[in-house]
């Protein structure tokens, strides 16, 4: 598989270039010059799959020749010690969990991949690598865990300052050692500029070697891919029946993940992508119009993204045609008032707790299964993001109870914050970064 981005579709790199070098060299992000057909492949998975195995399979042929089957299963067995997990929530719903690795969110399966894939590339040469990454939430934790004490890298995270959770500036800022926190004085939209412009700045790249680790790396968007896949395959919880899937949406890497399995040949019915009232997706599935606005605060604060960079991604599947995407992407955005109503509502049906960027997609499937009568044979898999302890306070507003923190999570919590606060230049971040490592 080779990478290219929109505006120069005949400079293709390889896997690794696309790995190491996070953006293109003209600003854009990477996407697959090819369309592999894996439509022989995913039939031969079913419930019995082991995660591993299907990770290991599914890569073998997207990365060959450049990746053996020999270095693909060696950097699954690294990446995946943990898998997701299908809950029936009611007669209609499945919740998909992906919060059973290490920061008890999604975001795992993309880090874990991506930490043990440059790992392994870079045992078989000298030097170090910078990591810049931009978080309005789970990410920053996801990759702090994978990137932790891995060999010649080293990893700084940009996060909004009083914008995500006390729980998850926890888990990004009391690592230390190789892992970074920096405290941003504005939203995570302003983060992510900042990450986007050290990597077009020449001075920087001359003398450090950056990379990304959030969705504009392909080497962690294209692992979240087989949630999809595995999920897909269970059909015993599906009934034989294609499915509809439906993803809490943010900067939109996982439902772009997605969209590539189903490119590739997986078989569902389409895609619903939940926001909160972050809605430009959304709007633009409605209108054709794609207006980049200042996010807005919710309490799915992952979600908070006012132009989301993996948008790019998505018109590049659908050749810039909205029409086309909006046939088999449905958008649905969901309020703060109606995230609350959902926490509550699913506790009290079911005793589960689910976390507000779940609540949403749950909130988004029963809209869409509602006012959708040609669905109605079609059960919907909703992926279920985020350990709902991550927002206890939420939770506890929303139902009265908070749930239990997995151990690990509780622990985090008495460990001491170490972070920099900065502001929101680029100037202000070369300086540290030049301090730091130059």
């Amino acid at each position: 598989m080779k990478f290219a981005s929109r505006a120069s579709p005949r400079q293709a790199v390889s896997f690794r270039e696309a790995l190491f070098t996070g953006l293109a060299p003209d600003g854009g992000l990477y996407h697959p010059v090819e369309r592999p057909d894996l439509t022989d492949l995913f039939p031969s998975f079913d419930d019995a799959t082991p995660f591993p195995v299907l990770a290991s399979r599914t890569f073998e042929r997207l990365l060959f020749p450049e990746l053996s089957a020999a270095d693909v299963e060696r950097v699954v067995r690294r990446a995946f010690t943990f898998t997701p997990v299908l809950s029936r929530l009611d007669s209609r719903i499945a919740l998909v969990e992906l919060f059973h690795g290490p920061s008890f969110a999604f975001k795992d399966f993309g880090a874990q991949f991506l930490a043990a894939a440059m790992e392994d590339f870079l045992g078989r040469e000298t030097g170090r690598i910078q990591i810049l990454v931009a978080t309005s939430g789970d990410t920053g934790s996801a990759v702090a865990q994978a990137f932790f004490q891995k060999r010649n890298i080293d990893v700084v995270i940009l996060y909004p300052s009083g914008g995500v959770s006390a729980l998850q500036e926890k888990q990004l800022t009391t690592l230390g050692g190789n892992v970074h926190a920096l405290e941003i004085a504005g939203t995570f939209d302003d983060c992510q500029r900042l990450v986007k412009e050290a990597f077009q700045d020449a001075a920087l790249r001359s003398r450090l070697r950056l990379t990304s680790a959030n969705s504009i790396n392909v080497g962690r968007l294209l692992p979240q891919s087989l949630s999809y896949i595995f999920a897909a395959a269970h059909r015993g919880v599906l009934g034989d029946r294609t499915p509809l899937v439906c993803v809490p949406s943010g900067n939109f890497g996982n439902l772009t993940a997605g969209v590539y399995a189903w490119h590739w040949g997986l078989a569902v019915r389409g895609f619903i992508a939940a926001t909160n009232v972050n809605d430009v997706v959304p709007v633009y599935l409605e209108t054709g119009r794609f207006v980049p606005r200042p996010s807005a605060p919710t309490l799915s604060n992952a979600m908070d993204v006012g132009n989301p960079s993996n948008f790019e991604r998505l018109e590049e599947i659908f050749r810039g045609d909205w029409r086309g995407m909006a046939a088999e992407i449905r958008g649905v955005s969901i309020n703060d008032e109606k995230t609350l109503e959902t926490i509550r509502d699913v506790h009290a049906a079911t005793g589960i707790f689910i976390d507000p960027h779940t609540a949403v997609g749950v909130a988004a499937a029963r809209a869409i299964l509602a006012s959708s009568k040609d669905l109605a044979e079609h059960p919907v898999l909703v992926l279920s993001t985020a350990h709902p302890g991550k927002f206890s306070e939420t939770v506890k507003k929303a139902t009265g109870s908070a749930p239990v923190l997995p151990e690990k999570l509780a622990a985090c919590l008495s460990l001491p914050k170490r972070s920099v606060r900065l502001g929101k230049t680029l100037p202000e971040l070369s300086e540290f970064l030049l301090q730091t490592f130059g």
